[in-house]
C-alpha cells in the first residue's frame, strides 16, 4: 500500500533509555561420603559457579535534536529492515520566500513496525534522466531508522539562478539498502508534487541531502551551509 500525498511536516522524536540487568552469582558447597569395602570414607566436594553478571545493549545512538536512529550491525542489536515504498507515505513541501529552490521530502512510517532509511533517496526528475540525482556533503551523525508514525527528512536543491532549468510536476523516487549505492537499477515510484508546490523549475545540477530523523538538521544545511 502507497500513499504520497502533500501534509504538514511534524518532526517525531523518540528518546531512548539503557536498561541493565545484574545476576549475582551463587556459590553452592555440596558434601557427600562414600562408604568403602575398607573402612575409610573418601570426602568428595562438588561447586557450583556463579552466574555472570549481564549488562542491557545500549539503546540507538541519536541524531542531533533527538531523533532515534539505530546503527545497525552494532553491539549485537537486530539490524531493521531498509523502508521501502510499502513502509511510507510521502509528502513534498517547500519553504516561503525561497524562490521555488529547494523542496522537502517528507517519508512517514505508517506501518507497525520500525524501518531504516539508508543513506540518501533516489531522486529522478523526467524520463530522460537515467542516473539519480548526487548527494550533498550531508551525512546526519546517526542512521535515519524511524518507528511507526515517526518520520524522516530530505532536502532538494533544485536550481540556481541563471542556469538553464525545465519545469517538472513530478518527481521518481527510490530507496537504497545498507550498502552505499545499492538499488539504483530498481524502478522507481513516481510522486506527484502537492499543490502547494504545483511544479518545479529544474536545473542542470540538482543535488539532495541524506535521510535526518532532524528536520532543523536538513534546514540548516540546505539555507546556511552554503553547499548548495
Amino acid at each position: 500500500m502507497r500513499r504520497h500525498t502533500g501534509a504538514t511536516m511534524h518532526t517525531a522524536r523518540t528518546n531512548w533509555k539503557r536498561y541493565a540487568l545484574g545476576a549475582a552469582a551463587v556459590a553452592a558447597l555440596l558434601s557427600s561420603t562414600a562408604c568403602e569395602s575398607g573402612g575409610t570414607n573418601d570426602g568428595k566436594n562438588a561447586t557450583a559457579s556463579g552466574a555472570p553478571s549481564v549488562t542491557g545493549t545500549p539503546g540507538p545512538s541519536q541524531s542531533p535534536g533527538g531523533g532515534g536512529s539505530a546503527t545497525p550491525g552494532g553491539g549485537g542489536q537486530t539490524t531493521v529492515a531498509a523502508c521501502n515504498d510499502n513502509d511510507l507515505s510521502i509528502t513534498t513541501s517547500a519553504w516561503r520566500q525561497d524562490s521555488g529552490q529547494h523542496f522537502l521530502i517528507t517519508a512517514t512510517n505508517f506501518t507497525d513496525k520500525p524501518c531504516t532509511l539508508y543513506h540518501y533517496p533516489y531522486v529522478r526528475f523526467g524520463v530522460d534522466m537515467e542516473d539519480p540525482i548526487g548527494p550533498m556533503e550531508s551525512k546526519p551523525k546517526a542512521i535515519a531508522t524511524i518507528g511507526p508514525k515517526e518520520k524522516a527528512y530530505a532536502g532538494v536543491f533544485v536550481f540556481r539562478a541563471g542556469q538553464q532549468t525545465k519545469t517538472v510536476t513530478s518527481f521518481a523516487l527510490g530507496y537504497q539498502d545498507r550498502a552505499l549505492n545499492s538499488n539504483r537499477d530498481v524502478g522507481s515510484f513516481d510522486i506527484r508534487l502537492a499543490d502547494e508546490i504545483g511544479s518545479l523549475t529544474v536545473g542542470p545540477t540538482p543535488k539532495v541531502t541524506y535521510w535526518n530523523t532532524d528536520l532543523g538538521a536538513v534546514e540548516d544545511f540546505l539555507f546556511r551551509s552554503g553547499n548548495n
